[in-house]
């Protein structure tokens, strides 16, 4: 049950003890990935040899494969529309294309993308009229915003993308005092508007980076803008409160950080690609990487809200490189990785040189290492990417979640 909208927090869901959320949470997961193994093409050739009852925290959620993007393109490629990852019994209402293409469902009910948890946060009312600037053209980013704003009892005005003219006129004199879009476009129409004041007054901004001289200067214009995390795959994962502290991760799903090219959770802290379960039957993606990178923050938001925090969009997980004709990506590193488990540093594929000069390197985070490993290390680089490569131990590596290093 919702609280009332003077209490500040969106539902009780928000501030309950962690060790309800991930019990109540891996109740859910049990349950979904029962159905997905009895009803969906997925769940029985790639997720049979688990034992759903099993399903009981995090360390056993890591144990399950993880799904990419590209695995989901090939599988609706094959059998479409959504490659055999929805049950039978959804009822999507809408259907969307994203780039790849790869086909996306949007649930029946209510807000099917849990967006109005985040614009709750950033201070969204009922009464509140909002220009939606999102696209609304075969991707859902418009269809998601909107759906949270009906639910919390918000007018819309469709906006979508391009008319810039035209969006100043009908947000000023339809009177919009809320915004959803780009912080990039949020800034055009700013602008656009010149010396006649748009009224708006909160925004809820996504889709692309949001840098701190930017937020200043749509404050000092006025406009109080908070930032989410959504994608097409997942709907809304994580979102900004009033404490400015990081990203508080979404009731409705399950957020692991992993080493990118793996399935392997990182110690907390450290940077690593952002892999998301997500819990409703209509779409009930498990351990979907994202791509993207994050890290977890210690500690529960100053806000009140108890579930964890990310540090935000910290890059791309899908690192690669071409090197003397061959291409090098993070799931090489993993595999190398997994050859030397006494391996527990960090690790970085370095490329250097010039005039097709490539100057392959492996920068190691350990001691630098007795006779002979080093030569096996390196023969297994070889087997892996088919490149001779040199070594160099370092002390320490930055914790940025890279492992693949272009510097040409």
């Amino acid at each position: 049950m919702k609280t009332e909208p003077g209490a500040g927090f969106f539902d009780r869901l928000e501030q309950r003890p962690p060790a309800e959320r991930e019990q109540a949470q891996f109740a859910q997961a049990r349950a979904l990935l029962l159905r997905l193994q009895a009803h969906t093409a997925y769940g029985q050739e790639q997720l049979a040899g688990f034992d759903a009852a099993a399903l009981q925290g995090p360390a056993d959620l890591a144990c399950l494969p993880v799904l990419r993007k590209a695995d989901i393109a090939a599988r609706q490629n094959a059998l479409r529309p959504f490659g055999g990852l929805t049950l039978p019994d959804a009822a999507p209402r809408k259907l969307f294309q994203s780039p790849g293409p790869i086909y996306e469902p949007e649930g029946a009910g209510p807000d099917p993308w849990r967006l109005a948890r985040a614009l709750f946060a950033a201070g969204f009312r009922a009464g509140d009229v909002v220009h939606n600037s999102f696209s609304y053209h075969l991707t859902p980013a418009g269809s998601m915003l909107e759906g949270g704003a009906l639910a919390l009892g918000c007018c819309v005005l469709p906006a979508g993308v391009g008319q810039t003219e035209l969006q100043v006129q009908a947000a000023r004199e339809l009177g919009c005092n809320a915004y959803t879009g780009t912080p990039s476009f949020l800034r055009i129409l700013l602008e656009r508007a010149g010396d006649a004041p748009l009224g708006l007054r909160k925004a809820l901004v996504s889709g692309e980076a949001f840098p701190p001289g930017l937020q200043d200067w749509v404050a000092a214009r006025g406009v109080q803008a908070y930032q989410c995390y959504a994608t097409a795959d997942c709907g809304l994962i994580a979102f900004e409160t009033s404490a400015r502290s990081g990203l508080v991760v979404d009731e409705g799903v399950i957020v692991e950080i992993v080493r990118p090219g793996s399935g392997e959770p990182v110690a907390e802290g450290e940077v690593g690609e952002v892999v998301v379960t997500r819990l409703d039957a209509a779409y009930p993606l498990i351990r979907y990487a994202t791509g993207d990178l994050s890290a977890f923050l210690p500690g529960p938001s100053p806000c009140g809200r108890s579930n964890r925090r990310l540090r935000g969009w910290l890059g791309r997980a899908d690192q690669s490189a071409k090197v003397r004709g061959l291409f090098v990506h993070a799931g090489q590193v993993q595999q190398l990785r997994e050859r030397f488990p006494e391996l527990t540093g960090r690790m970085r594929w370095v490329i250097e040189g010039q005039d097709a000069q490539d100057r392959f390197t492996v920068l190691l985070e350990a001691a630098e290492p007795a006779d002979g490993w080093a030569e096996r290390l390196l023969q297994a680089v070889r087997d892996i990417t088919k490149l001779r490569a040199e070594l160099r131990c370092v002390p320490e590596l930055p914790n940025d979640g890279r492992l693949i290093d272009d510097r040409r």
